[in-house]
């Protein structure tokens, strides 16, 4: 099969995009901190919408957990610290 140029870049350039991994941060659940330091710690740290952030809240207080942040390990392990720092729980997976 002859491939033309273009097709040939498209192809490395959905290679090269397969090979940045994304990560995420978790955030859970805890009996500690309340609903207005999470969401305001969103804010702050994740660069949420105030609506962003109210929604992960809940599902993180429903559901147990949820991922506030999608990116590169290297752009996410600051927030993550940040999170951490705050005295919340998280980790990046």
């Amino acid at each position: 099969m002859v491939y033309s140029t273009k097709e040939k870049i498209q192809e490395s350039h959905d290679v090269a995009e397969q090979e940045v991994k994304m990560h995420e941060i978790l955030l859970f659940n805890d009996d500690v901190n309340t609903f207005d330091f999470v969401i305001d710690s969103l804010i702050e740290v994740c660069e949420h919408t105030l609506e962003q952030a109210e929604q992960c809240t809940y599902l993180v207080h429903y559901k147990g957990k949820c991922a506030v942040k999608t990116g590169e390990f290297e752009e996410l392990k600051p927030r993550c610290t940040q999170l951490l720092q705050r005295g919340l729980s998280a980790e990046i997976v």
